[in-house]
């Protein structure tokens, strides 16, 4: 097992929360680690905690759990029962990225004056949360909020409440909100077995793009697994400030850029609804009817209706699954309480936003907060997930189980392929085949 240095960030910036985890200045030395521990995901959709403006960052990846690409293992010489094909899951269309401009200078974190600086992952709401107060260069204040959901009960949707308010001056203000498609990037340590392969060509292929009004829709799909992504974007602008829209739409980006004659103390507010579907068998017109048709719904609703039902059904997962640490100052323990508590709860989430809405599908390794381990589901999930679900959330045990249960056929196959009976289960996968290129950590018998 590899080990790197362990990097503890100081308790002044990252205090301890019970029910957050805090982020009280900008630091572009631990970019990585926030990365990963910001991420919100319901078992479906994964997005790294990255900022709003799309950097800086190490991995900007929103994944969708179970959308993958396939390549051939290739080996210096071929053998009996080697692996033949790896699945890596793909870093498909970002669809949360918002800049601001005021007076034509970009907001941009690492050359920013900031004044105040807040960004929190809200374990009880379910949300990752950031305030801010930007001078720029010409000595205005401008105070930006943001609120970011991965929905747990509408499983195909993210969404972001963002608001921009002049303090102290007026200038002109544009908002531009984005969706792109990433472009491949190289593996970084090539030591580390646990990063993800890079792809050399184009893993998202376009088929269709559209706008209608302020809502764009993008469908891309993959050369080898042949699996249909379609993401769609929307928005609403409120705002007593004078303001108008332009629109812009390819087939790997799009772009609606709002431009507002803002005036101190009157908020712009902004709301961003992203909806992804994919499939393995629909049409590209048929998959965007449906990212249109939850669109329709979730629009309808608004950010405070899908806010309402994210903090209901936290509520209730807590209700169930909390596990409260009592007062241990008079223990020898190199943590406090709300420390220790704050870790517990922390990896509760997470084990939450790694399987609620993976229907269908099974447990990432990594979860959804990045690309390592391919985003592969290993042969111990019913070890280390499954006891704490079925205690707290049977129903995603079930779903769980159900998903493995299916991956049936394909490890009697397996097992044939060998020379044995019964069945062999795959030692990493993400398609139900063996996706272990290193023969013997591939031979689990059931």
């Amino acid at each position: 097992m590899l080990h790197h240095e362990r990097l503890r960030p100081p308790s002044r910036d990252y205090p301890a929360d019970e029910w957050n985890v805090i982020e009280k200045s900008f630091r572009p030395d631990f970019l990585a680690q926030v990365e990963t521990m910001l991420a919100l995901g319901n078992g479906y959709i994964g997005t790294r905690g990255c900022p709003e403006e799309g950097g800086p960052n190490v991995e900007n990846g929103t994944f969708i759990n179970g959308f993958y690409e396939t390549w051939p293992i290739v080996y210096g010489e071929e053998a009996f029962g080697f692996a033949k094909t790896g699945q890596t899951i793909c870093n498909v269309t970002d669809s949360k990225i918002i800049k601001l401009f005021v007076d034509d200078e970009p907001f941009w974190l690492p050359n920013a004056h900031l004044l105040a600086y807040d960004r929190r992952l809200n374990m009880r709401a379910g949300t990752l949360d950031r305030t801010v107060t930007w001078e720029t260069p010409s000595g205005k204040q401008v105070s930006i909020t943001s609120r970011r959901l991965v929905s747990f009960v509408n499983r195909h949707v993210v969404a972001i409440s963002y608001c921009v308010t002049l303090v102290d001056a007026q200038a002109f203000v544009v908002i531009s909100s984005e969706m792109t498609t990433h472009k491949p990037s190289g593996r970084g340590d090539r030591d580390d077995p646990r990063l993800a392969r890079a792809f050399s060509g184009q893993v998202l292929h376009p088929q269709t793009n559209y706008a209608k009004d302020q809502r764009i829709v993008l469908c891309h799909t993959t050369e080898r697994s042949r699996y249909m992504l379609a993401c769609a974007t929307d928005h609403s602008l409120e705002s007593s400030c004078s303001h108008s829209h332009k629109v812009a739409c390819t087939p790997d980006f799009g772009q609606v850029a709002y431009a507002v004659d803002a005036k101190p103390g009157c908020p712009i507010q902004l709301t961003k609804y992203m909806v992804y579907h994919t499939s393995h068998t629909a049409s590209a017109e048929e998959l965007c009817g449906r990212a249109e048709w939850t669109m329709d719904r979730v629009v309808t609703q608004g950010f405070q209706r899908l806010l309402a039902s994210q903090e209901q059904y936290m509520d209730d997962f807590w209700r169930r699954s909390d596990v409260r640490i009592k007062d241990i100052s008079e223990q020898r323990v190199q943590r406090s309480t709300v420390e220790i508590q704050q870790a517990i709860r922390f990896n509760l989430f997470h084990i939450l936003q790694a399987s609620a809405r993976a229907e269908g599908a099974g447990v990432p390794a990594k979860g959804l907060t990045g690309q390592a381990y391919e985003g592969h589901y290993f042969w111990d999930t019913e070890i280390y997930v499954l006891p704490f679900l079925i205690y707290t959330s049977p129903w995603i045990a079930r779903n769980l189980l159900a998903f493995r249960y299916k991956m049936l056929p394909q490890a009697r196959a397996r097992a044939r392929e060998l020379g044995h009976r019964g069945a062999m289960y795959p030692w990493r996968t993400i398609s139900g085949e063996e996706a272990s290129a290193y023969y013997a950590a591939g031979c689990i018998f059931h």
